[in-house]
């Protein structure tokens, strides 16, 4: 039986992600990291690793935003899932994370930490599920997540992508 969307976020009990999308924490390491051991992007101590399911379904995105860690996503189910990356001298790389991977897919692909990213899966009427583990752990004090006008001012060589997978304010 072919699994949807409503499955996943059913079965998994995922709710809406500020950034869109849904998603749920399923991870949280115990072991703490003092800030001291961190980088100064990072705003205190930090769990040494989170993980979260996130799924998107096609007509959906994830804004792009930037964190202070490297995050590592991991491809599970549905259709393949676009990853546009803007890394720190400003030049934008295009991965796709599904399972054909004689057409150039992968499994995993590690976003760096000050990378900026967005994700969105481009199959009419897909979905596409995926694993984020975050180390060092993922917290809300180390994520932006720039409005459009801010982006577009940063990066104005990927207008096009911007405007299409941004909000027009933040939320955070």
């Amino acid at each position: 039986m072919m699994k949807d969307a409503n499955y996943y976020i059913t079965k998994l009990g995922l709710t809406q992600h500020i950034e869109g999308g849904a998603f749920r924490e399923h991870y949280r390491a115990g072991m703490l990291l003092p800030q001291s051991v961190l980088s100064a992007q990072h705003q205190g101590d930090r769990n040494a690793g989170t993980a979260i399911y996130f799924l998107l379904r096609h007509g959906e995105f994830s804004a792009f935003h930037l964190l202070a860690s490297d995050e590592v996503l991991h491809f599970y189910d549905g259709e393949p899932l676009q990853v546009y990356a803007i890394d720190t001298a400003g030049a934008m790389h295009v991965h796709t994370l599904g399972r054909n991977l004689d057409g150039g897919e992968r499994f995993v692909l590690v976003i760096p930490g000050g990378h900026w990213f967005a994700l969105r899966c481009e199959v009419a009427g897909g979905f596409s599920l995926i694993g984020c583990t975050v180390s060092p752990g993922f917290d809300f004090e180390d994520f932006t997540l720039d409005d459009r006008a801010a982006l577009l001012k940063k990066f104005p060589q990927h207008a096009q992508l911007i405007g299409e997978m941004t909000f027009e304010r933040a939320s955070t």
